[in-house]
């Protein structure tokens, strides 16, 4: 199964890709680098992806794990808590998104990230 690597300064998240067509096409982008936003408990980031398409089973509230990819924004979004428009503690994301990966890692540790710091995601090589 395909691993990455999404570092942000000290921060380092490893994930497992899922089999969708949004996973692949993300694969074929890495490496990158980007930059974080933040909203409540979720950072997101830009990707060089374009025109992928909304998949069918697309949802807007996630688990903690889920890696998602916010089709209008070309963003990779990563909820660890709840954001702005969160119902109680759920992790609701703007819009439906693709879920594309997941990580086994603590996410809560996201909380340290700030705007603007870079991100990089590479493949780790089995």
């Amino acid at each position: 199964m395909h691993k990455i690597e999404i570092t942000i300064g000290e921060i380092k998240i490893h994930a497992k890709l899922l089999d969708t067509a949004t996973a692949k096409a993300i694969s074929k982008c890495i490496p990158f680098d980007s930059a974080a936003q933040t909203w409540g408990d979720e950072i997101y980031f830009t990707t060089p992806l374009k025109d992928v398409a909304l998949e069918s089973d697309a949802k807007d509230v996630v688990e903690a794990g889920e890696l998602a990819f916010w089709v209008e924004g070309n963003c990779i979004a990563i909820g660890f808590g709840p954001t702005p428009i969160s119902q109680g503690n759920e992790i609701r994301l703007a819009a439906k998104t693709n879920i594309w990966a997941s990580s086994n890692d603590d996410l809560s540790i996201l909380k340290d990230v700030s705007a603007g710091d870079r991100i990089t995601v590479t493949d780790i090589k089995s």
